[in-house]
């Protein structure tokens, strides 16, 4: 099981690229082995894609929950749930990196 921590920090896989097209986020492997082996692409609702767009190598994660927070006037540890829960699904694919334990 892969353990995702709140005060880690991660970035998209350079094996993969992410493209926003018709309002929907496409997650695209480069290389064989990454993503869904049945489907090839990832694609990600809007609340994901929102996470996605914060992934950026140098946010933590609870920085990004805390910052979906605010914005929405939502509860924090929610957020934060749907945040370890998308990482969760995206590092076991290969998509996310871990950059820094935090």
């Amino acid at each position: 099981m892969i353990e995702i921590r709140i005060e880690a920090v991660y970035a998209p896989s350079e094996d993969v690229v992410a493209r926003l097209i018709e309002g929907e986020m496409l997650i695209v492997p480069l290389t064989a082995g990454i993503g869904d082996l049945e489907n090839e692409l990832y694609t990600l609702n809007d609340s994901g894609r929102m996470i996605w767009q914060l992934l950026d190598g140098q946010r933590s994660l609870a920085a990004i929950a805390r910052s979906l927070a605010e914005e929405y006037e939502a509860a924090p540890g929610e957020i934060e749930q749907d945040v370890l829960g998308l990482v969760e699904e995206l590092v076991k694919r290969s998509m996310l990196v871990e950059v820094s334990a935090g």
